[in-house]
């Protein structure tokens, strides 16, 4: 193999070098010794699979020794201009020659390039592109997910914006409940305890999810339906599915829907009013209408928080503004 000498012109017109010239060399320095190891690849995949895997291992070798003495070479010629681990051009970098890691470090730093074909380096070489290649995917994400954010907070200010159009004319306001899972029923609880005069509700919120599992069970064929329309399960009957959900209502917290609406207006006895600003307004219960503002107000937000359906209170502005 031949030796990497340089001569005493080179090296003389080396020494009046700028330090942009110095780092352009080094960069065509190792191109050309990436390019002298492509050669001797191609040269060495030539005759039977031993005799390649021979070839391949000592043109390995061979590239191995002629990068280390070229770093260390570029070292010293880095350190001839005054870059060593005290410089502020390089941070945190020993230039020890005892630590070969080291002058990897440091010519990498500042020729802005490396040898990459060398064998022990060869694995370094591809854990760096799988962590770039993660790094570049984190941030699609994240550029995805402030999209998907930016989007979510253009549709709930609409939303909001079109729900206060329908609530202001009627002297209503929105008043904020947890969006903790139990959000239907907390709002239920908040109506119940304006309805009292300001009192505590009669049901709390978790007493409100029992007697929706209660009543939908005890009127079973009213509610079957729903769940005779979703996808046979080998595994778990209508009857299976409806029973797992009533568990699921007056146990977990698990979001409520119109289902469980449907159960606490019978529950209650009361008419229930739902305002949103992204659909039609619905009214259950009318058979419980009456003329005494005893009709329970909630407003829907399909866009509330980019996580799902959310429920609120719906009260007078007089009793916000006290």
């Amino acid at each position: 193999m031949a030796d990497n000498n340089v001569s005493e012109d080179e090296t003389n017109m080396e020494q009046h070098e700028t330090v942009d010239e110095m780092l352009a060399r080094h960069r065509q320095e190792i191109k050309q010794l990436q390019n002298k190891e492509t050669e001797l690849k191609k040269a060495a995949a030539k005759g039977s699979k031993a005799e390649q895997k021979a070839k391949k291992k000592q043109v390995e070798e061979d590239i191995s020794k002629l990068s280390t003495k070229l770093k260390e070479k570029q070292l010293k010629e880095l350190a001839s201009q005054g870059f060593s681990s005290s410089s502020s051009n390089i941070s945190n970098v020993e230039t020890t020659n005892e630590r070969k890691g080291d002058i990897d470090t440091l010519v990498r730093a500042i020729a802005g390039v490396s040898v990459t074909a060398q064998q022990e380096h060869s694995k370094p070489s591809k854990s760096v592109k799988r962590r770039e290649k993660r790094a570049k995917e984190e941030a699609d994400r994240e550029q995805r997910i402030k999209e998907e954010q930016s989007n979510v907070t253009s549709d709930r200010m609409v939303e909001n914006q079109k729900l206060e159009k329908k609530l202001k004319p009627l002297g209503l306001t929105v008043s904020e409940i947890k969006p903790d899972g139990h959000c239907l029923y907390r709002a239920v609880e908040n109506q119940l305890a304006n309805l009292s005069g300001g009192g505590a509700s009669p049901y709390t919120y978790q007493k409100l999810r029992e007697m929706a599992a209660a009543y939908m069970r005890e009127h079973k064929a009213d509610f079957i339906p729903f769940f005779l329309s979703e996808t046979e399960s080998e595994s778990e009957s209508a009857d299976e599915r409806f029973e797992k959900y009533c568990r699921e209502v007056e146990s977990t917290a698990a979001w409520g829907g119109q289902l469980e609406l449907g159960a606490l207006t019978h529950c209650l006895r009361k008419h229930i009013m739902v305002f949103s600003g992204s659909f039609p307004d619905v009214e259950m219960g009318k058979e419980y209408k009456s003329g005494n503002d005893s009709s329970l107000m909630l407003s829907y937000h399909r866009h509330a928080f980019g996580l799902g359906e959310h429920y609120n209170s719906v009260v007078l502005v007089k009793n916000m503004t006290g």
